[in-house]
């Protein structure tokens, strides 16, 4: 099966590294997969560029198409007649600009998935699709009439417990004693000043910061002395930052509600605490109520919950069988 996925965007953040896994697992079955990613943008922000990602996978797309969200409307008229000459039996869609391109140029025969990683995606006048994803059940909902398949976020073989914590943590200049963790990008909706105001009364330990973006110079320029900050981190490095915890706080999503972060911070062994928005009920050992005292309840607590991660290949696998 051919399979293309469109993502307007030029960064690998949010479901771009669903996209990204869900593609990898797919080749692995045997199937000839290809990302097309936005081609207009390429300046760095605080966020990673997703081209050098999907370069040496072999995953990017050699077709012609722009597919920005910054095109003129000449360009995403070029981009429609492009797509609608590819070779393809599945067009998959991920964003609402890349539906509206799929919807306009879907090459004759090939299937049409679109899926929404987020609750705003669904609105009134979305393109028709044969098919439709969503990151949690309670989405599907909205979408009665029309075929929908849960997507989970899929983990990359490399989130793993590690084999010596100690030993990472002195690696990585970290203290001994309890470490908290919090992984996402510093804007409003992760709610980092309710983390820090909830740490600022924990007992003990420390809290690791990962990430960066607009507020991060704000938050660093308040945090007490128990507060690392480290940065936006990637590869090896992001996961060795997830292995050297014991718990994350997971308190807010943006535009991907599969809950990425809770899902590899379990495959590493990590006790997640979270709140109950998107798919995190799926992965949290505890939900906890975004106020400071819930969130110190539910880390104080210390109660692991049975859980077993779903592997690429059956998602994969799941999802072909869905395009067929």
């Amino acid at each position: 099966m051919k399979i293309l996925h469109l993502l307007a965007s030029p960064y690998f953040t949010g479901p771009a590294e669903v996209v990204t896994q869900l593609a990898v697992a797919q080749r692995a079955l045997g199937h000839e997969v290809f990302i097309a990613v936005d081609r207009k943008r390429s300046s760095h922000t605080s966020e990673e560029l997703i081209v050098p990602r999907l370069e040496p996978l072999g995953l990017l797309s050699t077709a012609p198409l722009e597919l920005s969200v910054k095109s003129t409307p000449w360009t995403m008229l070029r981009d429609v007649l492009e797509l609608r000459s590819q070779p393809v039996d599945v067009v998959h869609a991920h964003f609402s600009h890349d539906h509206t391109i799929a919807r306009l140029g879907r090459p004759k025969g090939a299937r049409l998935i679109r899926s929404i990683h987020a609750p705003r995606s669904i609105r009134f006048g979305m393109p028709a699709a044969d098919g439709f994803t969503v990151p949690m059940e309670s989405l599907s909902r909205r979408l009665l009439g029309r075929r929908v398949l849960v997507l989970p976020s899929i983990v990359g073989p490399e989130f793993v417990p590690s084999a010596d914590r100690a030993a990472l943590r002195r690696e990585l200049g970290l203290p001994e004693g309890k470490l908290v963790g919090m992984v996402s990008t510093f804007q409003a909706s992760r709610r980092h000043e309710l983390g820090l105001a909830a740490f600022a009364q924990h007992a003990e330990g420390s809290l690791l910061l990962v990430g960066d973006g607009p507020l991060y110079d704000q938050f660093k320029a308040q945090a007490p002395e128990r507060v690392r900050f480290v940065g936006y981190q990637s590869g090896p490095a992001f996961v060795k930052c997830l292995q050297a915890l014991d718990e994350v706080w997971i308190l807010g999503l943006g535009n991907d509600w599969s809950a990425r972060a809770a899902a590899q911070a379990r495959a590493c062994g990590v006790r997640v605490v979270a709140v109950d928005e998107g798919a995190l009920a799926r992965y949290a050992d505890a939900l906890v109520e975004p106020t400071v005292e819930s969130l110190l309840a539910g880390s104080l607590r210390a109660e692991r919950r049975e859980l077993t991660l779903e592997s690429a290949e059956a998602i994969a696998t799941r999802m072909v069988a869905f395009y067929a």
